[in-house]
């Protein structure tokens, strides 16, 4: 696993600590808007899929103008009106420094949309080690694999040199359709039974962990 010369993250859940924030935001968003406010389980459970097709998901039964008010909502909560912390999990910069150090292309294939990971790229400091990005507007969602096509097609990689890192079901199936390796992590959403029903090549617990992966380990003499 030392030989990938791409490596695609997914974002939340998986180099960012936001899964509460996205649960409470949404579940104020619905509150706010009069509507059925959902379980913790159930927003958990689209958290990478645009926007739009996760609110027909949560909301099946909105109006166009329900889910207008709910886009505005959730946006608002997540940037301003919700203060549950967000930050990037532990080891998340070194390890982007590390396989930066070690000339690998890095990208991100996120369920955000072009503006929300700008705004987390500048919070954190992080866009110089991205060589390429795709969001949820600018692409089909997850788990179609046209962000993950459109990815190699720019950064000139075959699927057999990328490996797609991420915390959900739909960011294994995504690597699946598009013929990428992936790896699950259990930081986020889902758990190692059910990221194993995508035949990763691996799972690991934390950002350390796959540091070890995709590295090759220095020995000291």
């Amino acid at each position: 696993m030392t030989m990938y010369k791409l490596v695609i993250f997914d974002w939340d859940g998986t180099l960012m600590d936001s899964i509460a924030r996205i649960v409470s935001s949404m579940q104020a968003a619905a509150d706010h808007c009069q509507l059925s406010i959902p379980t913790a389980k159930c927003v958990k459970d689209i958290i990478g899929l645009s926007l739009p097709k996760a609110l027909d998901i949560l909301f099946p039964g909105a109006s166009q103008s329900q889910t207008t008010a709910l886009i505005e909502q959730y946006k608002f909560q997540y940037v301003e009106g919700d203060d549950t912390p967000a930050p990037l999990f532990e080891d998340a910069l070194s390890l982007l420094k590390a396989l930066n150090d070690n000339n690998r292309l890095l990208a991100v294939a996120t369920g955000k949309g072009r503006e929300g990971l700008q705004r987390v790229f500048s919070a954190t400091q992080t866009e110089h080690f991205f060589h390429a990005s795709r969001c949820a507007d600018e692409a089909l969602s997850k788990p179609d694999p046209q962000m993950l096509l459109s990815l190699l097609a720019e950064l000139s990689v075959e699927p057999g040199q990328a490996v797609m890192i991420g915390d959900t079901n739909h960011d294994m199936q995504m690597a699946q359709a598009a013929g990428i390796d992936r790896i699950g992590i259990t930081l986020g959403v889902h758990d190692r039974e059910i990221l194993n029903g995508y035949q990763p090549v691996a799972i690991v617990d934390s950002l350390i962990e796959l540091q070890q992966l995709l590295l090759p380990v220095v020995e000291h003499g």
